[in-house]
């Protein structure tokens, strides 16, 4: 790109700060009306919430702002190409992303936009989609498989009221893959009301051992229709059951444990929040790893409390390995030090007591506000940025 067009689509920020989550929902209205395969692809429950058009007129954005430092957009880059990739997108899908994005914002913005701005905007696009796209084969290339595969429900586990294990081995009989703990695998299914198959992100929430891959599934019951129950969620608790036979992506996903290291590891987590620490941790604890371990989860109450005997046996018998469970509502049944250790949520109190360690990693997954929360606590509290890490389920964003 030349200085000018970098200025060109920089001097556009403003404008997408104000227009952009228009712009990126007439944009998947026109992608989806012509090229409705895709529907297949994308999340269409965010797409009814808007989540995810915002999302994606947010990194617009970013990009825009950022179209003269593209060195600031590294993690966002990393994080959407391992997004992409468990979504088996192709190549063949950025030129019609392209065209359709550049249309919406002709449509959209009309007379504000000028032939030179649109052409820079196109090079623009081309250049963040070599990016992507040289990113994606990487991981594709590295990758256990490519695309979707089958396999077999081997044990379907009952973790709490709201959370279920699906134990998965390969349809053909070979070895599960290994994969890095913290990481997703994409899982698709057929809703039929909705006509599509949808692929969906979850956690896997085991040591990797070559026998099986392990996700633990919340079942999303949603409250209202900006927050509607879950499609795919229902679908694996009530009619994915022991020899069901689901579809799905090699292990992706940026949020791992740096498992060589010797530095201590505190993990953060919110409700169905704790898969990817239950990896963490099991791979560690597998390990007999010696690394100090803080472990802290938040849910609401004891009936919704997921993992609770494992995270008890191993604190029991690995002095290395410590915990602090925080229930919102404790029943009268509730035992101090066996089920939960503090009534009411993870406070920057509760961090400097049980959290605060030097020279520690940080690892933080949950609800958005529970993470930007614990993250910004922690940080106010003297830990550096930089030893932060955090897991977003869904198409949110931390800001």
């Amino acid at each position: 790109m030349t200085a000018e067009q970098m200025a060109r689509v920089k001097a556009t920020a403003p404008v997408l700060a104000e227009h952009g989550a228009t712009i990126t929902k007439h944009f998947y209205q026109r992608m989806f009306g012509r090229h409705p395969e895709l529907k297949n692809v994308f999340n269409q429950t965010h797409q009814k919430t808007g989540s995810q058009p915002e999302t994606l007129a947010k990194a617009v954005y970013a990009y825009a702002a950022n179209i003269d430092n593209l060195g600031a957009l590294g993690g966002a880059v990393s994080r959407i190409a391992h997004k992409h990739a468990s979504l088996n997108i192709r190549p063949e899908h950025y030129p019609i992303v392209g065209e359709n994005l550049l249309a919406s914002i002709v449509e959209v913005l009309g007379d504000a936009v000028d032939a030179d701005t649109l052409e820079a905007w196109r090079i623009a696009y081309g250049q963040l989609a070599a990016i992507l796209i040289g990113a994606e084969a990487n991981l594709y290339e590295n990758a256990a498989w490519s695309g979707f595969r089958p396999f077999k429900v081997a044990k379907k586990v009952r973790e709490s009221d709201e959370i279920t294990s699906f134990y998965l081995t390969p349809a053909d009989g070979g070895a599960a893959p290994g994969f890095e703990p913290g990481q997703y695998i994409s899982v698709k299914r057929f809703v039929g009301d909705m006509g599509v198959d949808q692929p969906r992100q979850y956690s896997l929430s085991d040591a990797p051992h070559g026998k099986w891959l392990r996700i633990s599934v919340k079942r999303e019951a949603g409250h209202s229709e900006a927050v509607p129950a879950g499609k795919v969620s229902t679908l694996m608790h009530d009619g994915v059951d022991v020899d069901s036979v689901v579809e799905v992506t090699a292990p992706m996903g940026d949020f791992t444990l740096n498992r060589h290291a010797a530095t201590p590891v505190v993990l953060i987590s919110g409700g169905v929040g704790i898969t990817p620490m239950m990896s963490m941790a099991s791979t560690l604890v597998a390990a007999g790893s010696e690394r100090e371990v803080r472990f802290l989860h938040a849910c609401r109450a004891a009936n919704v409390h997921a993992f609770r005997d494992w995270l008890n046996d191993t604190t029991d018998a690995h002095p290395n390995v410590k915990r602090a469970v925080f229930y919102e509502v404790v029943g009268p049944n509730d035992r101090v030090g066996v089920d939960h250790d503090h009534e009411g949520r993870i406070t920057p109190a509760a961090l400097e007591r049980h959290a605060l360690v030097p020279d520690a990693d940080y690892y933080i997954c949950g609800p958005i506000a529970f993470m930007k929360q614990q993250r910004d606590a922690l940080v106010a509290l003297g830990v550096a940025p930089e030893r932060v890490q955090t897991e977003i389920f869904g198409s949110g964003a931390l800001e």
